[in-house]
């Protein structure tokens, strides 16, 4: 792998990743939604510790719970906030050394307990300045974009700009996205950082989210690797 990193000469600052794939990973296992969950928790854990301390990427945002999710089946959703509980816990400092944490959302949105615990990590860990883990949990970038607009009216702003939305937004001061991976092969953003994705780079691999490997993220990154990024203007 260190001869595969020393390829890469070009990382992106901000990094997407759109969970995509867990039950259908299941089912084609012949297990439960909530047990591809489980599996693609696993399969996070590894993932972001190669972003941060194997390529460095100074900030991963990962889509890990819209807020149409709520949509789903009781079990189902009640499951994936068992993990939440589970993985945001105190053990997340252990775990990710240096990573400050941002949940992107509607926090109070989420039980109590979790959004409790959701702030007290994001007070803990606000010195973090090496990495940032965006986590987006009960998100939408439509409700982001009128949050926004809210927080600028009671501030009594009357004109806007670009850096004015920008910095109400939940990323406020963090480069904007450079590359997404959503993987199961689905090609859509789901409403997801829409305005922070303006000219991102896209990558849609055919393998399900618990199935992505270290391999599966070097070649997705040698992808971004080989992009010429011209954000709307006409090179050479």
């Amino acid at each position: 792998m260190e001869k595969n990193i020393q390829e890469l000469k070009k990382i992106p600052n901000h990094l997407g990743i759109i969970i995509d794939g867990n039950g259908r990973w299941a089912k084609k296992r012949g297990l439960t939604r909530s047990m591809g969950h489980k599996a693609g928790f696993g399969t996070l854990e590894k993932i972001l510790k190669e972003c941060f301390y194997t390529y460095n990427i100074p900030v991963v945002s990962i889509y890990a719970f819209s807020t149409e999710n709520w949509n789903r089946p009781k079990d189902e959703v009640d499951y994936l906030m068992e993990t939440f509980r589970k993985y945001l816990n105190q053990e997340f400092k252990n775990d990710y050394p240096e990573v400050k944490l941002n949940v992107l959302g509607d926090i109070d949105g989420l039980p109590e307990d979790i959004a409790i615990n959701c702030k007290k990590l994001i007070e803990e860990t606000k010195n973090g300045t090496k990495y940032t883990l965006n986590m987006a949990v009960n998100y939408s970038s439509q409700d982001e974009l009128v949050h926004a607009y809210n927080q600028m009216i009671e501030e009594g702003v009357t004109k806007v700009d670009r850096e004015t939305i920008a910095n109400h937004l939940y990323t406020k001061g963090q480069p904007p996205l450079d590359f997404v991976i959503r993987t199961s092969g689905e090609q859509r953003l789901s409403n997801f950082m829409l305005w922070q994705a303006a000219y991102a780079e896209f990558y849609f691999p055919k393998v399900y989210w618990p199935a992505f490997t270290k391999n599966h993220l070097h070649k997705a990154l040698l992808e971004y690797q080989s992009r010429d990024r011209r954000f709307g203007a006409i090179k050479g």
